[in-house]
C-alpha cells in the first residue's frame, strides 16, 4: 500500500488576514514611536543644553550635542545661587502640602462617601463647583487673609492655603465609595468607632487613590510659581521655581545654560517620583474615574 502525503494549506483569506493584522500593528508602533519621540524631544534638549556653555546655545545653526561637555553650570547653582536652601524650601513645602491633602482630603472623602449628615450632598455640589473656579479668582484675596494674619514670607503661607484641595476631596470620595460597606458594618458592630475604622480599614484600602493625591499635590507645589512668588517676599523662602526664574536672567540677558541646568534640577525629583508611583497612579486614575 502506497501512503501518500497532503499537504496543509492556510487559506488564503485567512493568510492576508494575519498579514494585514501585523502590518496595521507596525504601523501603530512606528506612530507611537515618532510621537514618543516629539515628547522626548524637548526633555531631551534640556537635559544636552544645560551641559552646554552659553555660546553654544546660541549658536547658529543649533547643535544637539554639546562639543565639550560640561558641570559647570550645575556646580554655580550649588555654588554660587544656594541652590540647597532653594531645595529644602520646595521639599518642606511639598512634602507637608501632600502630607495635609493625604489626611484631610481623605477624611472629607470618607465622609462624603460613607456617612450620613444633613447637607451631604450640598457640599458634595460646593467642592464640585470649587473645582471650576480658576485659582487666579482667589488669589487676591487669599493674599489678604493671610496678610491680615500675618503670615506673608513664613512656611504657613506656603502651605496651609493648599492642605486640602478639591481634587483631592473628589478624587477620595470617588475611590471610597467602591469601599463595600460591609467592611465597615463589621467594624461598627465589633465597637469600633469611625476614626479607628478611618485610619485602620479604609485608609490601607486606598493605596492606589492615595499614590495618585500624593503625585498630583506634589507636583502642584512642586511647580508652583506664581504664590510662592508674592507671599515669599526674602531669598531666604524662596522656592525652586521662584529662584529658576528670578537668578536665571542676568543684567542684559538670560542665562540659557544656568536655567537650562536648574530645568534638570527642578524636575529630576518628579520623575523619580512617578517612576517609583507609576502603578498606583494608574491604578489609582482608573479606579477613581478622572480623565
Amino acid at each position: 500500500m502506497s501512503a501518500t502525503t497532503k499537504s496543509v494549506s492556510i487559506p488564503d483569506n485567512k493568510l492576508s488576514l494575519g498579514q494585514r493584522f501585523v502590518k496595521g500593528r507596525g504601523i501603530s508602533y512606528i506612530i507611537l514611536a515618532l510621537i514618543s519621540v516629539v515628547w522626548i524631544f524637548p526633555f531631551l534638549w534640556m537635559v544636552l543644553g544645560s551641559l552646554k556653555t552659553q555660546r553654544e546655545i546660541l549658536a547658529k545653526p543649533p547643535k544637539l550635542l554639546p562639543e565639550h561637555a560640561t558641570l559647570a553650570n550645575f556646580t554655580q547653582w550649588f555654588t554660587q545661587l544656594n541652590f540647597g536652601s532653594f531645595f529644602t524650601n520646595s521639599l518642606v513645602v511639598a512634602v507637608i502640602t501632600v502630607l495635609g491633602n493625604i489626611v484631610f482630603c481623605s477624611m472629607v472623602g470618607y465622609a462624603l462617601a460613607k456617612m450620613d449628615f444633613a447637607g451631604k450632598n450640598i457640599l458634595f455640589g460646593v467642592v464640585m463647583v470649587t473645582l471650576m473656579v480658576p485659582s487666579v479668582a482667589t488669589f487676591v484675596p487669599l493674599f489678604v487673609i493671610i496678610s491680615n494674619l500675618h503670615l506673608s514670607n513664613t512656611y504657613a503661607a506656603l502651605i496651609l492655603p493648599f492642605l486640602c484641595q478639591p481634587i483631592g476631596v473628589f478624587l477620595m470620595r470617588q475611590f471610597i465609595g467602591g469601599i463595600p460597606d460591609a467592611l465597615m458594618e463589621a467594624a461598627r458592630v465589633d465597637g469600633a468607632g469611625e476614626l479607628r475604622i478611618f485610619f485602620q480599614i479604609v485608609l490601607p484600602q486606598c493605596g492606589p487613590a492615595l499614590a495618585t493625591l500624593s503625585i498630583l499635590t506634589f507636583l502642584s507645589s512642586w511647580n508652583n510659581f506664581l504664590w510662592p512668588l508674592v507671599s515669599a517676599q526674602s531669598e531666604e523662602m524662596y522656592t525652586l521655581p521662584v529662584a529658576l526664574s528670578l537668578y536665571s536672567t542676568g543684567q542684559n540677558a538670560t542665562n540659557y545654560s544656568v536655567l537650562l541646568a536648574g530645568s534638570v534640577l527642578v524636575i529630576t525629583p518628579i520623575l523619580l517620583l512617578f517612576v517609583f508611583l507609576q502603578r498606583y497612579f494608574i491604578q489609582g486614575v482608573a479606579m477613581t474615574g478622572i480623565k
